[in-house]
C-alpha cells in the first residue's frame, strides 16, 4: 500500500481513494473469475492503491516551468547595465555631445526669452544699468547681480526651469529640444523613462548651481563630461539621477 497521503481538508470528488469500492467475497475456486475477470483481480492489478498511484494520483501535480530571466539586471548600475558584460550592450547609441548641447540651448531659449520679456515691466531680469567699471571686485559684481529683484527673478527662473525639465523628462524622457534633436533621457539600469523623483533630482542638480551659484563653471564641467566621461558620457545631473542620454534616430 502506498504511503502517499491526501492533502488536508475535503478530498476532491474524483479522489480514487474516497470512492474505492468494497471488494466482494472471492468467488468459488474453479469458476475462473478470480483469475481473469473478478473484481478483486481487476482492483489489484489496475486500480489498487499500490499500483499506478505514482502516476495517476490527483495530488501528483506537474511543477510549473521556471519564469523567464529578466531582460535587464536590476543591480547592473556601474557594472554593465542592460544585461550584458559590455556596459553598452543592448543600449541605443549614446547621444552625441554636440546634439546634447544644441538641445539644451533650445530648451534654455524656450524658457529664458519669455521670462525676460515678462520681467521687463518689473525692471528686467538682467541689470543693464550703466557701469563704467570703476575697479569693482568680482565680489561686488556678484553682489550686484544676485541682490534685490535680480535674485527674485533668478529664483523664479530656477522654479520654471526645474518644472520644465521634470515634467518633460518624466513624461517621455524628452524635452522639446531633445525631441527636435531625437534624443531621450533613460534610466541607466534598465532603459525606462525616469520616474518623477529621478526627473526632479536630475533637474535640480542641473539648474540650481547653474542659476544661483556658478553658471559658467557649472556649464563648463558638464560640457567637458559629455565628451570625456566613460563609458556613458554622463553629466553631473546624470550621475546624480543614474540616467543616460541616448539617441532615438
Amino acid at each position: 500500500m502506498s504511503n502517499d497521503q491526501p492533502t488536508p481538508g475535503q478530498p476532491p470528488e474524483d479522489d480514487p481513494f474516497l470512492k474505492k469500492p468494497q471488494e466482494p467475497p472471492t468467488p468459488p475456486s474453479g469458476s475462473g473469475a478470480g483469475s481473469e475477470s473478478g473484481p478483486g483481480a481487476g482492483a489489484g492489478s489496475e486500480s489498487g492503491p499500490g499500483s499506478g498511484q505514482g502516476s495517476g494520483s490527483p495530488y501528483d501535480r506537474a511543477q510549473p516551468p521556471p519564469p523567464p530571466p529578466p531582460p535587464y539586471d536590476p543591480h547592473a548600475y556601474g557594472g554593465g547595465p542592460y544585461g550584458g558584460t559590455d556596459p553598452l550592450a543592448g543600449m541605443p547609441p549614446l547621444a552625441e555631445p554636440g546634439k546634447r548641447i544644441l538641445a539644451r540651448l533650445i530648451d534654455f531659449l524656450i524658457i529664458s526669452i519669455p521670462l525676460y520679456l515678462i520681467s521687463l515691466p518689473f525692471g528686467g531680469a538682467v541689470d543693464v544699468s550703466d557701469n563704467n567699471g570703476n575697479g569693482e571686485s568680482a565680489g561686488d559684481v556678484f553682489t550686484q547681480t544676485y541682490s534685490g529683484h535680480q535674485l527674485l527673478w533668478s529664483l523664479i527662473a530656477l522654479v520654471v526651469y526645474v518644472a520644465y525639465d521634470t515634467y518633460f523628462t518624466h513624461k517621455d524622457g524628452r524635452t522639446i529640444g531633445k525631441r527636435l534633436l531625437k534624443l531621450r533621457v533613460a534610466m541607466l539600469n534598465d532603459g525606462r523613462v525616469p520616474d518623477t523623483s529621478a526627473s526632479f533630482l536630475r533637474a535640480v542638480v542641473l539648474w540650481l548651481p547653474a542659476l544661483l551659484c556658478c553658471p559658467c563653471l557649472w556649464w563648463l564641467i558638464n560640457i567637458v563630461l559629455m565628451f570625456t566621461d566613460k563609458p556613458y558620457r554622463q553629466g553631473l545631473q546624470d550621475k546624480a539621477a543614474k540616467t543616460v542620454v541616448v539617441s532615438t534616430a
